[in-house]
């Protein structure tokens, strides 16, 4: 672990003692300014998921200032994370053209040149994160494929707030959790599939597809909860009214 990391770890355990008591205090804004000076790499933010509590943290921090600034930090790591991918792509792109210049080579050696290969039929665009969706463990599964495009469907049915995950590897990390719980697409699978995609499409429930796509709800607890747990601030009230 490199000392950029242990650093961020030490300071995300402060922050997340701030969140969980009443209300950051004034020292939040200098954590969050001993952040912004460290070296952030995209391996320090995918290990230590510091833009999971900055993003909790700007929510619940009533200073506007601080929020933008939390705002600005998050853009920031963004790119990060962009230009990693970005090179991730530009090394995959390389590796195409240098096989592209080697057969180039071949045919002016005086090489028979490599009959070309058929293109696969046009297919549309689709926007997608980690560009492996759905994942080889569920191919051929037609349920469980069905299953994680709902989930994926569910959330993006909005706007995604700052410091989003994946949504696909969100997406297929409930699935996973689900058929892990309900051994298979059992009819309780199924259910608890339809209940969560309902949860999450719910307008009067922001917050629940919020906190799944920032983190702060893991896939494995969101697969997991209990229709009260899930439930809206408005449901919660009604039960509690109930309940009394």
């Amino acid at each position: 672990m490199s000392t950029c990391e242990e650093d961020v770890l030490s300071i995300r355990k402060k922050l997340e003692k701030m969140i969980d008591g009443s209300k950051p205090d004034d020292t939040a804004a200098d954590l969050v300014e001993a952040l912004a000076r460290l070296p952030i790499t995209y391996t320090v933010l995918n290990n230590t998921r510091i833009g999971l509590v900055m993003n909790d943290l700007r929510k619940k921090t009533s200073n506007e200032k601080l929020s933008k600034r939390i705002k600005t930090l998050i853009k920031d790591w963004k790119n990060v994370v962009e230009s990693h991918n970005g090179e991730k792509a530009g090394s995959a792109t390389a590796n195409r053209t240098e096989s592209s210049s080697s057969q180039k080579s071949g045919k002016d050696s005086g090489d028979a040149p490599a009959a070309p290969k058929p293109r696969p039929p046009s297919q549309p665009m689709v926007a997608q994160f980690s560009g492996a969706f759905p994942p080889k463990s569920i191919e051929g599964d037609d349920i469980r494929v069905k299953s994680a495009q709902m989930l994926l469907s569910a959330l993006k049915a909005g706007e995604l707030p700052d410091g989003t995950l994946d949504p696909e590897q969100l997406a297929v990390g409930i699935e996973q959790k689900l058929c892990d719980v309900h051994r298979g697409t059992t009819d309780k699978y199924k259910a608890a599939l339809r209940s969560r995609v309902f949860n999450l499409r719910d307008k009067k429930n922001i917050a629940l597809r919020e906190n799944v796509l920032t983190g702060v709800v893991s896939p494995a607890k969101f697969a997991v909860m209990t229709p009260e747990e899930m439930a809206s601030p408005e449901i919660k009230q009604m039960r509690e009214k109930f309940a009394k």
